[in-house]
């Protein structure tokens, strides 16, 4: 068995930016056992001064609107304009595949083999808190060990949305055109969410369509209610393939960023972000130690029949359940 490395060797590893070190220290955030849990908290606290100072860009969009091919591109793109890349991905949704990063990961060649880059799949979980804190986790460490642009992916399509809007800077919508209904069956709820919405595939055959796509959401955002940092997002075209494009939507991330530091949005939404995950540490904490009661499992095995037939009203179990778990001995 491999031998784990020491808490001194981690903190070095990961402010010096290895990679590999790096990797290991995310591994150690993702683990379950108790022992490497205790760890990677005193992990995390040390390298927080050292954190902070990326900027923090979630990436969503429909199946099929090429997330992987667009953040290997602009990775690239941000990788020649002198950035470090870090790209995570989080689904807190899918139980099966965990996520499809790890497949995206062998189509980001390029972007995967530079060392400047580096791209690491966010695990899968029963629960939204424990993703969500686990991949913030994983940002910071990323920023510890120097990398500038923090590119979180979203997997999954709904919860996973308002998981990476709540520990980003920045959220990008990707959308396609000419897919019939100019909303693709996209949520009002998630382009409400977005910071910048790209018409990607904006090239060939294809960019008239897009060019009436991006008049249509233009349109579309123009009804929507004025936000709370007075950010009006704006819509751009894209290709992934030729890398039209990609310099106007980093342009429009860095003013953004710009505006937003100047009326103390910036900080306040930062601030914001961490109280929300402390929530979602204290509801997946709680949660994790109510199962693994002894007692809750046993009552729960006996009691679930009932509930799977009809004959037990859920909420009531659940009230037996939790007053079972607050008053142990009554």
């Amino acid at each position: 068995m491999k031998k784990r490395l020491s808490f001194e060797a981690f903190r070095e590893g990961v402010l010096s930016g290895d990679r590999v070190v790096l990797s290991q220290a995310i591994t150690l955030v993702e683990s379950a056992l108790d022992a490497d849990q205790e760890l990677s908290a005193r992990l995390v606290q040390e390298i927080l001064p050292f954190s902070g100072q990326s900027i923090r860009i979630g990436i969503t969009g429909v199946p099929g609107v090429g997330k992987s091919t667009f953040i290997e591109a602009f990775g690239s793109w941000l990788l020649d304009q002198g950035k470090k890349v870090a790209v995570l991905a989080v689904d807190p949704s899918s139980q099966l595949t965990k996520g499809s990063i790890l497949g995206d990961k062998t189509r980001m060649e390029k972007l995967s083999s530079d060392k400047r880059a580096f791209i690491r799949p966010s695990p899968s979980g029963s629960t939204l808190g424990g993703v969500s804190g686990k991949t913030r986790e994983s940002i910071l460490l990323c920023e510890a060990a120097g990398f500038d642009v923090i590119l979180v992916e979203t997997v999954g399509v709904g919860q996973s949305e308002t998981a990476v809007k709540n520990m980003v800077d920045f959220f990008l919508l990707l959308m396609l055109s000419g897919a019939g209904d100019e909303l693709q069956g996209i949520k009002k709820g998630i382009m409400e969410m977005a910071d910048l919405l790209v018409i990607n595939k904006a090239d060939g055959e294809n960019l008239d369509a897009a060019k009436k796509a991006k008049a249509n959401y233009q349109n579309a955002l123009h009804l929507f209610p004025e936000t709370e940092n007075n950010w009006y997002p704006q819509v751009l075209l894209a290709s992934s393939l030729t890398g039209f494009g990609l310099e106007k939507i980093w342009e429009n991330l860095l003013n953004y960023e710009l505006k937003m530091k100047a009326s103390g949005y910036w900080d306040r939404n930062r601030a914001g972000q961490r109280l929300t995950w402390l929530e979602d540490q204290i509801q997946y904490l709680l949660g994790q130690a109510f199962l693994r009661n002894p007692t809750i499992k046993q009552k729960l095995e006996t009691e679930k029949p009932k509930v799977k037939s009809g004959e037990l009203n859920p909420r009531i179990l659940a009230n037996q359940l939790i007053d079972l778990f607050l008053n142990p001995k009554s």
